[in-house]
């Protein structure tokens, strides 16, 4: 059913991770992820299991209907290059990472970002827009996405560990973290931002 769907929504379980990314008024596009263990005890999920789950954890839908399941294996990477020549990868070529909340595209948005205004500012300084320009690239950007990836992946780990000893820390955590205005502050433009800002 239709609804104000401009809010991804992040929910730790204790089978992993499971997040309702926006997509349209009508449509949200739902990704779990699950390490080495299932509901069952195997290393599969069943679509009914998973049906089951989101129903479970779903705080704001009326779902009419769920469609298009797709598993795939998680790999985490980073490219040492990001160019050869003057061919420069891009999106999750350059960077692979947990797709915790959506931040792999929020990267590459970021990537966007910064490879526009380096090609802007060589045409407006009369510079050639040449296979410099992917080295320029790659110094204003690698370390910054090396981080940010490697923030997520804490993130990722931190709760499955506190998942298998029961939540003792995020319940504590996030209860003062939650009622601090600076941090939630720092968190969102964190997410949108990256560590740009």
């Amino acid at each position: 059913s239709k609804t104000q769907n401009k809010k991804a929504v992040q929910i730790f379980t204790k089978y992993g991770p499971l997040a309702f990314l926006p997509i349209s008024k009508n449509q949200t596009s739902i990704v779990f992820s699950i390490k080495n263990k299932s509901i069952n005890g195997s290393t599969n999920i069943s679509e009914i299991e998973l049906k089951k789950l989101i129903l479970k954890n779903n705080q704001k839908y009326k779902i009419s209907s769920m469609t298009n399941f797709e598993n795939l294996n998680l790999k985490s990477k980073t490219l040492r290059n990001y160019y050869h020549n003057n061919i420069l990868a891009f999106g999750d070529m350059l960077h692979q990472i947990h797709p915790l909340a959506g931040q792999g595209f929020n990267m590459t948005i970021r990537d966007i970002k910064v490879l526009l205004n380096l090609i802007r500012d060589r045409k407006n300084l009369g510079l050639p827009i040449d296979s410099s320009l992917c080295e320029n690239f790659e110094g204003k950007t690698k370390h910054l996405n090396f981080m940010f990836a490697s923030g997520n992946d804490f993130i990722y780990e931190f709760f499955n560990y506190d998942n298998f000893y029961i939540k003792p820390f995020s319940k504590k955590i996030f209860k003062y973290l939650n009622n601090n205005k600076f941090f939630n502050k720092l968190a969102i433009e964190y997410s949108d931002k990256g560590l740009f800002i």
